[in-house]
């Protein structure tokens, strides 16, 4: 009886305690590109950063209308289907184009902001701390550097905001992190860093670390800010309602952000603890999909509507009348087109099938009950999003690769069927059903 409560326990002191997906460190080095921005769009690229996908689709759009820019960028975007944040870093292509470019730190930023909101900014406070002692972060004619006492049981013993200037025109730094903080205090766990893009900060040299690019007249960009004393966003719903016209005011409660699922647009949540608090949120197949780290609905893209998916030809058309290989019109719930897939080397009607029986299972799968639909047209892992040079980004997003596990259902059933074909008493009437010759994988 001890043994048991001492596990019980035991058990629920694991789930009251959970271990942090990202230790202190790692947490610094992916903010590190990023704790020394304005703390409103500091605080958007958290917020977007949880919305892997839509920073594509954003980036998408800045790429087509390089013209149009600022807070008229943000206009044109209002009723595009993404996220408030997403939709306010347009006005800002210096941060839009990196964080499309490398997904993998978006993506990861996002996980650790999800699962470990205030030590995300925390970790952003002791980086300022590091580079105003090394004299790289002060007030200047882009930036207001404000130094606060931080309130009592804080991590800290102060807080830095940082501000424009003038609030109607916001500079965004590009810095070396290996530069402006000193040295970098965690060998194992490199600061992630990018240099400046040329076209936003044309001719700069990181001097003393940093460079300043263009101003940008973004106001009405801008929506929120970071709550240094609790540890969280603070939101202002009107502002965004300015932004996103069809915002839902009811996911904003007391001002605060919340992460909204359904933006997520299937990408899987790296945590168990964030799969439960935020996918099962999405209503009926899409929050299955998300909980389990599989691609929506949504973003299956064409899987039943690819050619000839049920018009491929049959292995065994030669395949007597009671054959289970000899078609699929019988089949309940058919995959659609499991046995009709066609031959990469040649026909291969002639060989798996061919000389086989009525009873011959490999004629067809007329006697496969409830096969599913479509295993064959699910999309090819080379074909998901990214390509192979987003390395780990977008983990669960069009993950499916295409089952083979039914292409040689019946086989080892052929090869061991008794049955002849009348025609042929004594000729072996299983050897092209059962793999034999013919049997080319």
């Amino acid at each position: 009886m001890a043994l048991l409560m001492i596990t019980s326990n035991g058990a629920s002191a694991q789930s009251q305690q959970q271990s942090p997906v990202f230790k202190p460190e790692e947490i610094e080095a992916l903010v590190a590109p990023i704790a020394l921005y304005p703390d409103s769009v500091l605080s958007q690229i958290l917020i977007a950063s949880t919305y892997p996908l839509e920073i594509v689709h954003a980036a998408r759009w800045v790429k087509d209308n390089p013209n149009i820019k600022g807070d008229a960028a943000v206009k044109a975007v209002q009723d595009q289907p993404w996220d408030v944040s997403v939709k306010s870093l347009v006005a800002f292509p210096q941060v839009l184009e990196p964080m499309n470019d490398k997904l993998d730190w978006t993506q990861k930023l996002g996980d650790a902001f999800l699962a470990q909101e205030k030590d995300v900014l925390a970790a952003v406070q002791r980086l300022r701390a590091r580079a105003q002692q090394e004299g790289n972060l002060k007030s200047n004619k882009q930036q207001k550097v404000i130094v606060e006492p931080a309130p009592s049981g804080g991590q800290t013993t102060q807080v830095i905001r940082v501000e424009p200037a003038d609030p109607q025109v916001i500079y965004i730094p590009a810095y070396n992190p290996s530069v402006v903080y000193g040295t970098w205090s965690y060998p194992p766990y490199p600061p992630y860093y990018w240099p400046p893009y040329p076209a936003y900060y044309p001719g700069a040299a990181l001097a003393s670390g940093f460079a300043w690019g263009i101003g940008i007249a973004a106001a009405a960009a801008i929506f929120s800010n970071a709550d240094w004393n609790h540890g969280d966003v603070n939101i202002n719903v009107n502002k965004a309602a300015k932004i996103d016209r069809n915002i839902d005011r009811s996911k904003f409660q007391n001002g605060k952000w919340q992460h909204n699922p359904r933006h997520r647009q299937g990408v899987a949540y790296r945590d168990n603890v964030s799969r439960e608090k935020f996918a099962k949120n999405v209503p009926g197949a899409k929050a299955r999909n998300d909980f389990r780290g599989r691609p929506s609905t949504s973003d299956r893209t064409a899987l039943a509507n690819r050619g000839g998916a049920n018009n491929r030809p049959s292995r065994a058309p030669n395949a007597g009348p009671g054959s289970p290989r000899a078609g699929n019109a019988a089949i309940p719930n058919n995959r659609a087109g499991i046995s009709n897939r066609p031959s990469t080397k040649g026909n291969l009607n002639e060989g798996r099938a061919r000389n086989a029986g009525p009873a011959s299972p490999r004629a067809g799968n007329a006697a496969i009950p409830n096969n599913r639909a479509g295993i064959s047209n699910r999309p090819s892992a080379a074909n998901t999003y990214g390509g192979r040079g987003r390395d780990n980004a977008f983990q669960g997003v069009g993950a499916g690769g295409a089952s083979q596990r039914d292409f040689n259902r019946g086989r080892s059933s052929a090869q061991s069927s008794t049955f002849r074909p009348p025609s042929r008493p004594s000729s072996g009437g299983m050897r092209g059903g059962g793999g034999g010759r013919g049997g080319r994988r």
